[in-house]
């Protein structure tokens, strides 16, 4: 039995930024992952997509290039094998990159699954380190999620969820995609951009649901644009797979596809931690409730990230591992899922933070809205993306910013400003008089907080009587 001030079981974007922080603390600290760290996000999420969507970024550039006065001669294709391989290549050197920060800060790794054996001891039940018992004075569960595979869905080649959609050698021809959301709307927006004929099928009203109405309406017209079928409001059924296709039925019609994608949520990962033998309690859904200080229902033990069941975001699982660390070390440390932003990586991207105008309207709140369009922005027409706009919900009576919608170019970059102005609680009159450099996108945002009052200087104004 080897013994630690802490244990991390998971070596995701939660737990292996818990474990560092927790050594540069003077902790001593054990990590038990079972395959690969940096977890889901780092091997098959958000790293491989947004590197893939990057070449297929790359690849509409050059094939607009003469609009710029560029001439480029011969045919222009996407080289799929090799976006693979700069894949592989980028996670590798990122994963050798975690394993020298966690050595750095003297964190012992195990390799292999870990199971609870009470409420501060675990084994390592599979893998490489199999058979190592450990015990520690605190614990904490980062786990995360993976793919929910219902089980009205057949399995076969063809049907695939995200990770193995990251692994197939071609380009389909044709793809469904199953489930609106953030997945979804993504590899829908990566698929299309390389040549696929993309269907997506979403039983709820509008793709993205939790989206500011707004901005799902310009990226629901965008997609269409691009080739994108989309489909909402009825669920498919009749899915039926065979080694070279699938077909689905949506109302009265069928669909046919090379693959298909489910994308419709996510579970926790929990089935080998043996949580009853330390007394770990869930909710209906298999999550692990946890309070404002990432505690569980057991003194000293903590659970961070995806497993909590709330928002499944790798930064928020980073933010979550550091404030259980510094709570586990005596320094007071509240979190709160309020102000997480989400970035969605389709074309345009979105960034976003904060209330949208339905949750304003849901909670009675009085509130005011500056908009700014990207199409009156010099810096977006210079690098020839104009679609999209910046979008700041105010309070009407003390002007604090409420909410911050951002649909079009570096919009998941550009909404960083937004974190820690309403962290500080300032209002959009503040916002408004920060200078922004010109020319750049971050203007819009400047724009947006001066056009709450209808004073942007670069949008029509009507003149304000005395």
């Amino acid at each position: 039995m080897k013994s630690f001030d802490l244990c991390v079981i998971g070596g995701g974007p939660g737990g292996y930024v818990a474990a560092i922080r927790a050594g540069q603390r003077g902790l001593s600290v054990a990590l038990i992952e079972k395959q690969h760290l940096g977890g889901v996000c780092l091997n098959v999420g958000c790293i491989p997509t947004k590197t893939l969507i990057s070449g297929a970024d790359v690849y509409e550039k050059a094939l607009k290039a003469a609009e710029f006065g560029v001439d480029i001669s011969g045919t222009v294709t996407p080289n799929w094998l090799k976006m693979l391989e700069r894949k592989d290549d980028v996670i590798g050197k990122l994963r050798g990159g975690v394993a020298s920060l966690l050595k750095a800060a003297g964190v012992t790794v195990f390799s292999g699954v870990a199971t609870f054996l009470g409420r501060k001891e675990v084994m390592v039940l599979s893998g490489k380190d199999a058979g190592e018992k450990i015990t520690a004075k605190n614990i904490i569960i980062a786990t995360g999620s993976e793919s929910l595979f219902p089980s009205f869905i057949p399995t076969g080649p063809r049907v695939l969820t995200s990770t193995g959609l990251l692994e197939i050698k071609e380009i389909p021809k044709t793809l469904l995609v199953l489930g609106g959301g953030v997945i979804g709307c993504e590899f829908a927006s990566l698929f299309a951009a390389l040549g696929t004929k993309v269907t997506v099928v979403e039983m709820l009203p509008t793709i993205l649901p939790l989206i500011d109405r707004e901005v799902t309406r310009l990226l629901t017209n965008k997609m269409k644009d691009a080739g994108v079928t989309i489909m909402t409001g009825e669920a498919m059924g009749n899915i039926k797979t065979t080694k070279t296709g699938v077909s689905g039925q949506v109302g009265e019609t069928t669909l046919k596809a090379d693959y298909l994608l489910v994308s419709i949520g996510r579970k926790p990962v929990t089935s080998e931690l043996n949580l009853a033998s330390a007394g770990v309690k869930t909710n209906e859904r298999g999550w692990i409730p946890v309070d404002q200080y990432c505690r569980t229902n057991v003194s000293g033990i903590y659970a961070i990230g995806d497993i909590g069941g709330r928002i499944w975001l790798a930064h928020l699982a980073s933010a979550m591992g550091i404030s259980a660390v510094e709570n586990i070390c005596g320094n007071r440390n509240e979190f709160k899922y309020n102000l997480v932003p989400s970035c969605i990586f389709t074309n345009p991207e979105i960034g976003m933070l904060g209330l949208t105008e339905e949750q304003c309207k849901e909670q009675n709140i009085n509130y005011k809205v500056g908009k700014f369009p990207f199409a009156a922005l010099g810096k977006a027409m210079a690098i020839n993306e104009t679609d999209g706009f910046c979008k700041i919900i105010a309070d009407a009576e003390t002007d604090q910013v409420l909410g911050v919608h951002i649909v079009g170019p570096h919009a998941t970059d550009l909404i960083a400003e937004a974190g820690p102005a309403m962290q500080l609680e300032i209002t959009a009159r503040e916002l408004g008089k920060v200078i922004h450099a010109h020319p750049t996108l971050g203007e819009a945002l400047m724009e947006a907080a001066h056009a709450v009052h209808g004073e942007s200087a670069h949008i029509p104004t009507r003149k304000k009587r005395k």
